[in-house]
């Protein structure tokens, strides 16, 4: 079955660089292999669901930059249904500047994000969430976010929130959420470990909690049950964006599958990502 996904936050165009190790101080190296692609965590997770078979809208900033084109392109190429808050800016789009190491598949990642280009309510296209499934959310584009939010709770659509990391204002979107898939990474104010991020998630109540932690064990909690699954080992060479692809595949698999299966089937395309160098070559494994 075909499903039509939402996806709310960052574009990038994302420079990235396999190198041998990271560089030092003041220190030039040469990489290994180097590819450009579209980046950012809404639009990785958007081309992964709909290269699952599916429709995928992104709602994100862009612009008419001319590197903006390379993002276009590279979307195009994926079927990604492009809504552009804001088409007509001449500044650049966020770039994404990351070196990744050989021998860890650790990166290395300077990117200036959405901080400089928060769209606007007045801004969300017309019938935004029209034949909509499902909605992730990443946190990027943090006000019209809550609004599309408020309308997907209004409407029964499922609404994932991607906590990659705080971000403030998030605290008025988590409590419309029905999944919450956060890194280890993700800490609410006042949380300090996993078991404060949890117990913060719940007095929100939010039906279904996981928390990934790389190639560690999944932790979930949800209204029926809590515990962790192990995440399929893998011999890693690069683990850029392999937490957005989680995030894709897990909308394609929440939509036919309860929530521990979902999880499972999401982790394994996204641990059989990290096999390989850049962020596209997990379609191969794709069922």
């Amino acid at each position: 079955m075909k499903f039509q996904g939402l996806f709310v936050g960052l574009t990038t165009l994302d420079l990235i660089y396999l190198v041998t190790k990271l560089p030092q101080s003041n220190q030039k190296i040469v990489a290994l292999e180097q590819t450009i692609a579209s980046g950012g965590p809404a639009t990785n997770a958007a081309i992964t669901f709909s290269c699952l078979g599916n429709q995928a809208k992104l709602i994100s900033v862009i612009g008419n930059h001319p590197l903006s084109q390379l993002i276009y392109q590279d979307l195009n190429n994926y079927s990604v249904e492009i809504n552009d808050l804001a088409p007509s800016i001449l500044s650049s789009p966020p770039l994404s500047s990351i070196c990744v190491s050989q021998s860890t598949g650790e990166r290395a990642v300077v990117s200036i994000n959405a901080t400089k280009i928060q769209a606007t309510v007045e801004q969300i296209p017309e019938n935004t969430l029209q034949e909509i499934d499902v909605v992730l959310i990443d946190g990027h584009q943090i006000n019209l976010s809550e609004i599309i939010a408020q309308q997907a709770k209004q409407k029964n659509i499922p609404i994932v929130i991607d906590g990659g990391s705080w971000k403030p204002g998030l605290e008025n979107i988590l409590p419309y959420a029905d999944y919450v898939i956060c890194s280890a990474d993700f800490y609410p104010p006042n949380c300090y470990n996993i078991a404060d991020v949890f117990t913060y998630l719940k007095t929100l109540h939010i039906p279904y909690i996981a928390i990934t932690n790389g190639a560690e064990q999944i932790q979930y909690c949800s209204q029926e049950n809590s515990g962790e699954i192990q995440v399929k080992p893998v011999k890693v060479l690069d683990t850029l964006g392999a937490g957005d692809i989680f995030h894709g595949a897990f909308c394609h698999y929440i939509l036919q599958q309860e929530f521990l299966s979902a999880l499972t089937n999401a982790a394994t395309i996204a641990s059989d990502s990290c096999q390989f160098f850049g962020t596209r070559q997990f379609q191969q494994f794709i069922p």
